[in-house]
């Protein structure tokens, strides 16, 4: 945590890939000196020491508007946005025989680092470089006006392990916890606390256990299997990443034009002949248990509120799960410890 307390705004650029980010770290001090430079990739602006007990009381709430004037005539010729239906393929090389290696889903952003032939530009978008064709990139002022539109205020957590809890208390229940560098939608922002978005549920967190930046959407990897992963469950998983990038919508089934956290895994285990309840609760109890020394890709595991299930992500190795997240990320894969597990099922008997 910052523990200065100079009292001023300081907007600086760092270079954080592929991300347009408002960085509001923990100091609650006030907005006076406004300065900043270029960053080198993607667009980082960090906003320093931003409260102070005279200009914000503890019931206020930061909006977007706040800052979003402060950073008006920087240059964005480098920004990119993914301008496509669903998601756009990043591949290894130029050239569409080249192998996929990850999605940048619609609205998504990316640093243009060259153009290379035939239309094709080097990009970098969060820990992802590779090739995309320019025409569905939208760039320049457009890139510029839509970030302000389609980013998102997001809380990042910066210690090992962080409680959401249900009420802005310390004594209040806790909903779930969360690692160290978790990404965590923000709803609203008081002096000491956050409130956040995970999958359905709604909770609040400690405002100097987080730091808040207001970003776009980046690529997401399209990771290899552990080894040894054949058979069904790899045919699974490689299925289940095809629909990556593509949207929530709550009480959705449909893979493409939007789905639920159950109705993903119904649709993708539905392909293999496997028939699940269509509630992530009964989806809970249609398999055998099993816990994290022996889960396999394929196998599904639960999140939810205390040991309330309402949430439902399948494993699909190298500690990953795939799921559809919620309506700001949609279907991406996360970490399968993003948040505290509740109960992990095998579906697939063999």
């Amino acid at each position: 945590m910052n523990h200065r307390t100079t009292k001023f705004i300081k907007i600086s650029c760092v270079c954080i890939a592929g991300t347009f980010l408002f960085a509001l770290n923990s100091k609650y001090t006030s907005a006076e000196t406004v300065y900043g430079e270029q960053p080198l990739a993607g667009i980082s602006v960090t906003l320093d020491n931003y409260y102070n007990s005279g200009n914000m009381a503890a019931s206020s709430e930061i909006t977007i508007a706040t800052w979003e004037s402060s950073v008006a005539a920087y240059d964005y010729s480098n920004l990119g946005i993914a301008d496509v239906e669903n998601h756009l393929n990043i591949r290894k090389a130029a050239g569409e025989d080249q192998k996929i290696i990850a999605k940048l889903p619609k609205n998504a952003g990316c640093t243009i680092i060259n153009e290379d032939k035939d239309g094709w530009v080097k990009i970098k978008s969060g820990k992802v470089t590779g090739y995309v064709k320019k025409e569905f990139l939208i760039t320049g002022d457009k890139a510029a006006a839509l970030a302000k539109k389609v980013g998102s205020l997001v809380a990042t957590v910066n210690t090992p392990t962080l409680n959401v809890r249900s009420e802005a208390s310390l004594l209040a229940g806790v909903v779930t916890s969360v690692p160290i560098d978790e990404e965590l939608e923000v709803t609203s922002v008081t002096t000491d606390w956050v409130k956040v978005k995970i999958d359905a549920d709604e909770g609040y967190v400690a405002r100097q256990y987080i730091d808040l930046s207001y970003q776009l959407e980046k690529a997401v990897s399209v990771d290899e299997l552990a080894a040894g992963v054949s058979g069904i469950r790899a045919q699974m998983v490689a299925y289940a990443k095809q629909f990556l990038g593509n949207p929530y919508v709550w009480g959705g089934t449909s893979l493409t034009n939007g789905t639920d956290c159950s109705g993903f895994t119904m649709g993708i285990y539905a392909k293999y002949g496997y028939y699940l309840p269509r509630v992530s609760r009964s989806q809970a109890y249609s398999g055998t248990s099993v816990n994290s020394s022996n889960i396999k890709p394929g196998d599904l595991v639960f999140y939810g509120s205390g040991s309330y299930i309402n949430h439902v992500a399948m494993y699909i190795g190298n500690g990953q799960v795939i799921h559809a997240s919620n309506p700001r990320t949609g279907i991406k894969i996360s970490n399968m410890y993003y948040r505290s597990p509740i109960r992990m099922v095998r579906i697939i008997n063999d």
